[in-house]
């Protein structure tokens, strides 16, 4: 597992195993399976921007290129927090009662709904920016019963923001010799700058809150309103 992270951050072994469709797979899985939380999403699309300002599409500019690869890889980012949403909504309850392993930890879920209930829909936006967080906080949003047509607009947005920032910035840069000299470095420095936030919650912040996320029967009525202002 470890060998395979690493590989994520080398352009070379991206385009000999699958090119950038893995690309696509990993930002769908890290968005929407809350098993992908530790993929490194940031670190992937700013590499995909180098991969993309250096080999072009047969017949067509790195420019077309670039918005190829945009709206693909946004479109799964998309569709992955649309799965998380619904999972959430289905399976709330039962992720609460479920028991930690080494690829669920109900922390993660709580500071999720913490972030969520600070922030509102504009958590589903911001998350995109925070690795963990951006992998569970559809999930909180299907199980506290957030409006769908708002959590679409979030969604889309969100995923747009996310892709668009970190692959451009990865393909103005991609053919500077500088970046490519210290492509290790930068690579550690988007993963550890998004994890920072996360990390002095955990030493510094106070213990989450263990109560049960309110999860409401699809024949019930809504969560109230003070629980999903937006």
């Amino acid at each position: 597992m470890i060998e395979f992270l690493q590989n994520l951050t080398n352009p070379d072994w991206i385009m000999a195993n699958g090119g950038l469709y893995i690309v696509l797979f990993i930002v769908f899985a890290e968005t929407g399976l809350f098993v992908g939380f530790f993929l490194p999403g940031d670190s992937l699309l700013f590499i995909t921007g180098i991969i993309i300002a250096n080999t072009a599409l047969p017949g067509v500019g790195s420019a077309m290129s670039l918005v190829y690869w945009l709206l693909l890889i946004s479109a799964a980012g998309v569709a992955g927090n649309f799965v998380g949403y619904w999972f959430g909504k289905t399976s709330g309850d039962m992720l609460m009662k479920r028991k930690d392993s080494w690829l669920f930890k109900k922390k993660h879920l709580l500071q999720a709904k913490e972030f969520y209930m600070k922030r509102g829909g504009t958590a589903i936006v911001l998350a995109r920016f925070l690795p963990i967080v951006r992998t569970f906080a559809p999930i909180v949003a299907g199980m506290v019963r957030m409006d769908f047509r708002k959590f679409s607009l979030y969604n889309i947005v969100g995923s747009f923001a996310w892709v668009v920032s970190l692959v451009t910035a990865g393909y103005l840069l991609g053919e500077n010799l500088w970046v490519k000299n210290n492509l290790e470095k930068i690579i550690l420095a988007i993963i550890i700058i998004p994890l920072l936030p996360v990390l002095i919650k955990l030493v510094f912040g106070k213990k989450p809150n263990l109560q049960p996320l309110p999860v409401v029967d699809v024949k019930s009525e809504q969560v109230k309103k003070s629980d999903v202002e937006i």
